[in-house]
């Protein structure tokens, strides 16, 4: 899907959304992206989660929030969703690895969060937390629930059955455009 960049961070239009599918064990399985400008209220806290970058480069950055549909209901607790975030967990930092490879390989700045300690993975200076479920609440608009100290997201279509990861880039839209659409193909060979 070929769209302009998001501007309005509390717009919920799903033609912002980029939707494949990834084949596994014969079944194949949902996973969306969207790009958004930097708001102004994630600022402040970029800066801290990524120190060397100026304040110009912040305003300028690329979020890219990914969700997957998972097997299970993430709310649950037991072996099977241990194994669905862990797989999750795996095929976001693949597809990450390979989108921020290409931008960086071309000169652009790009870094990703691990969803599991939400600390960044290139940039290791920081030790700030990025708050995915906040983040897709404000760029997409998207309800959460507190179950227990952590907060579930609620995907619209897929309830709490979803597995957000992000990935941030300064780069023009079309070359992040680029870089999202060679990591899909790569993740569906």
């Amino acid at each position: 899907m070929d769209t302009a960049i998001e501007n309005n961070n509390n717009n919920n239009n799903n033609k912002s959304i980029t939707n494949f599918k990834i084949s596994r064990d014969r079944v194949e399985s949902e996973f969306e992206y969207s790009l958004h400008l930097c708001p102004r209220k994630h600022r402040n806290e970029l800066r801290q989660q990524f120190p060397k970058l100026s304040l110009e480069e912040i305003e300028k950055m690329i979020i890219v929030p990914t969700q997957q549909k998972t097997k299970v209901d993430i709310i649950k607790n037991g072996e099977e969703v241990d194994e669905e975030k862990d797989y999750c967990l795996e095929r976001f930092l693949d597809f990450a690895r390979i989108a921020s490879d290409y931008l960086i390989k071309r000169g652009f700045w790009a870094d990703y969060i691990d969803p599991c300690s939400g600390l960044t993975m290139i940039d290791r200076e920081s030790q700030q937390v990025y708050g995915e479920v906040d983040a897709l609440v404000t760029l997409l608009n998207y309800e959460c629930t507190n179950v227990g100290c952590c907060k579930i997201l609620l995907h619209p279509r897929w309830g709490s059955s979803v597995y957000p990861a992000s990935i941030f880039a300064s780069a023009p839209e079309e070359i992040v455009r680029e870089a999202l659409t060679f990591a899909s193909r790569e993740m569906q060979d």
